[in-house]
């Protein structure tokens, strides 16, 4: 009721709904923007094992593993592993450049969600341009003030000239919570098509 006469596209309702219920704020409604056939495209690549791979700990632990698994696919985060910490140290980055480095070796079979930091995204965007991956779908919502709203543009764009589709908030708000929310409507929709009893899965 509180969206008033806002006319949200059928198939992007799931996602804005839920990530209106998950923080409270109506704002996404109009920031949470949405390339073309992005969220069919995020449900298709999860019906076929897609994994999901997130900037932080709180973004993976917000995902339903259990409706995942039950798609064939699973989630990563990497950004506390030795490994990554080790890279970051030699190559003077962010834990969350090198994550994303280390997220290649996945394939192309990818989700990426990253709801906090911008970095993260924008090496995702050059990697992405250099054409080192070419995900199934790119959520970015990384929250805060520095390097936030510029690292959104360069991803749209970035996926836009790629053929990548993408889910971004426009803006400087976002967080772990909302790629999360946005993951778990797509995980919803895709099990409520591939099973119509699944229909309310919470994980």
């Amino acid at each position: 009721a509180e969206l008033g006469d806002r006319k949200i596209p059928a198939d992007r309702e799931a996602v804005v709904k839920r990530v209106i219920h998950t923080t409270a704020d109506f704002e996404y409604a109009d920031t949470l923007c949405f390339s073309e056939n992005a969220v069919q495209k995020g449900i298709e690549a999860l019906k076929n094992g897609a994994t999901i791979v997130t900037d932080t700990k709180m973004a993976w632990s917000g995902v339903s593993k259990p409706s995942l698994q039950k798609l064939g696919g699973e989630a990563h985060c990497f950004i506390s592993d030795s490994d990554v910490a080790e890279t970051a140290r030699k190559n003077g980055t962010t834990r969350a450049v090198a994550s994303m480095d280390k997220a290649v070796s996945l394939g192309d079979n990818t989700i990426f969600a990253i709801g906090n930091a911008p970095t993260a995204l924008v090496r995702l965007c050059e990697l992405i341009r250099e054409g080192a991956i070419h995900p199934k779908l790119v959520i970015g919502v990384p929250v805060g003030f520095v390097n936030v709203v510029e690292s959104k543009e360069r991803i749209f764009a970035a996926c836009r000239a790629a053929d990548v589709p993408a889910i971004a908030s426009m803006g400087r708000k976002g967080g772990s919570n909302v790629a999360a929310a946005i993951c778990n409507a797509l995980i919803y929709s895709a099990a409520e098509m591939l099973d119509p009893s699944a229909r309310g899965w919470n994980g």
